[in-house]
């Protein structure tokens, strides 16, 4: 496996977490994981903020309800359940209910 062993954590822990994620959403979360800011992180828990971060933004009216003027906090409680759905469908045993600071934006 190439890369360096902080990327190759963060890859495995992807696999384990959402074995069924699509090559496409899997590289961007591996890009959100490895960004700067998520250096001091563990790598599982880059992983899991990269991966709520992807599909609140990409997969969720998130952006839409942020644009409509809804603060953070509330966007998010209004997208958990399709969220959740969207990482169950992955293959994620794992909610968004269960904690999550997103260190992503």
């Amino acid at each position: 496996m190439a890369g360096t062993r902080r990327q190759q954590a963060i890859r495995k822990a992807l696999r384990a977490l959402v074995p069924g994620i699509p090559l496409s959403d899997a590289e961007a979360v591996m890009a959100l994981a490895q960004q700067r800011h998520m250096r001091e992180l563990p790598p599982s828990t880059a992983l899991w903020l990269a991966l709520g971060s992807h599909v609140r933004h990409v997969h969720t009216d998130y952006e839409r309800l942020l644009a409509e003027g809804y603060d953070r906090d509330a966007a998010r409680f209004f997208v958990a359940d399709e969220t959740d759905a969207v990482l169950a469908g992955w293959g994620c045993l794992r909610s968004v209910g269960e904690g999550e600071d997103d260190a992503t934006g």
